[in-house]
């Protein structure tokens, strides 16, 4: 549980929590409901490699960046959130593929594979995808499909591809900021209060 440590509740010896302040209503159609009529929604960014462009896309992709970011006259945040990884099926699939293997020097590369994969599972790695999203605030629904629109269109002028978050995003982020990570399976954390 994340703990807001402020002078005055040191002081006073009392522990606000996150979800005191959070007031989560609900997560319905890829949009968090909150308490006081707000939703919080946007598009999850799926990551390019820019380094791995020739020198003038990449400028060209910065410029348009800088552009999208300029164009956003309202309040939003960044969030970089790490989802966990089950790597398993692609494991069995390597398994499966070793043992129909009869070239010998292929099935040293996938063994290669294998040990590599089962290295990844142990307890010093944690096996994460990285996950990148623009979120915002917005009482008014149809200026939250235009901002979304538009985040989306913007994002493409960039060559960089975007979608809308789910509600499954959304539960994601909330178990990253509320719980450390820690998938819950009793649904959205609810605040009552």
């Amino acid at each position: 549980m994340l703990v807001m440590a402020t002078e005055q509740n040191v002081n006073d010896g009392v522990k606000n929590y996150a979800e005191d302040w959070i007031t989560v209503k609900n997560i319905i159609d890829g949009m968090i409901q909150l308490e006081n009529g707000y939703y919080v929604t946007g598009i999850k960014v799926l990551p390019k490699n820019i380094f791995i462009m020739d020198e003038g896309e990449r400028n060209n992709t910065l410029f348009s960046l800088q552009n999208f970011y300029n164009m956003i006259d309202y309040e939003f945040w960044l969030i970089i959130a790490d989802r966990p990884v089950d790597i398993n099926v692609y494991l069995s699939q390597l398994q499966l593929l070793y043992q129909r293997t009869p070239d010998s020097a292929i099935r040293k590369i996938i063994m290669q594979d294998i040990n590599k994969a089962n290295a990844f599972m142990g307890a010093e790695y944690n096996v994460v995808d990285t996950e990148y999203f623009i979120l915002f605030k917005e009482k008014k629904l149809e200026v939250i499909q235009k901002r979304i629109a538009n985040l989306i269109s913007g994002l493409a002028n960039a060559q960089i591809n975007s979608v809308r978050v789910s509600n499954v995003d959304l539960r994601m982020i909330l178990d990253n900021f509320l719980n450390g990570g820690m998938t819950t399976t009793f649904g959205t954390v609810m605040f009552n209060g």
